[in-house]
């Protein structure tokens, strides 16, 4: 892919950066959510927060995490971090997938059988704690960008390197 536009990239960026925010967000909203259910005595309240949890999931998570991998897909492809250069992108990359098929396959359908049935469901608290603690890593790991390269980074830098050292050496001065 060609490298984004300096404007295009700030764009995507600012975007990227908004809708992973938000997806954290509604992680922390729906563990709220899936600890009151799980937690009150009133059966009332339970059934309530989970239809209040699938109103977020329906409408709300979908988008955001589409979107989020998205971004972050074109973002890695179109700047010089690459999708698989360094191990904190390549990380965040399958995190990403991960936490968005959860949301997908796991969560959504979990919370539509919760809000059915009415009853205290642990998972639905386990579930906006995992993702809550992965979209945390993630942050983290975008801030401090840790671990270097990975083998197909170290590759292609030491090819560019190689062509760069080739291209001084034909054009420096006769010897």
């Amino acid at each position: 892919m060609k490298p984004l536009k300096r404007p295009v990239r700030r764009i995507l960026l600012v975007v990227h950066v908004a809708v992973s925010v938000s997806w954290l967000g509604l992680s922390l909203g729906l563990l709220a959510l899936g600890l009151t259910a799980y937690t009150t005595a009133d059966p009332s309240l339970t059934s309530a927060a989970y239809r209040a949890m699938g109103v977020f999931a329906d409408w709300l998570l979908l988008p955001v995490a589409a979107i989020t991998l998205v971004s972050g897909l074109v973002l890695s492809l179109g700047t010089s971090w690459g999708l698989a250069r360094h191990y904190w992108v390549w990380t965040k990359f399958w995190l990403t997938l991960v936490t968005a098929a959860a949301t997908v396959f796991a969560l959504r359908p979990e919370i539509a059988n919760a809000a059915a049935a009415g009853v205290p469901d642990s998972s639905l608290v386990a579930a906006p704690l995992v993702s809550t603690s992965a979209y945390l890593f993630m942050t983290a790991i975008s801030v401090l960008k840790p671990w270097g390269l990975t083998r197909r980074g170290r590759r292609l830098r030491e090819r560019r390197g190689r062509r760069a050292g080739g291209a001084r050496a034909r054009t420096g001065p006769p010897a």
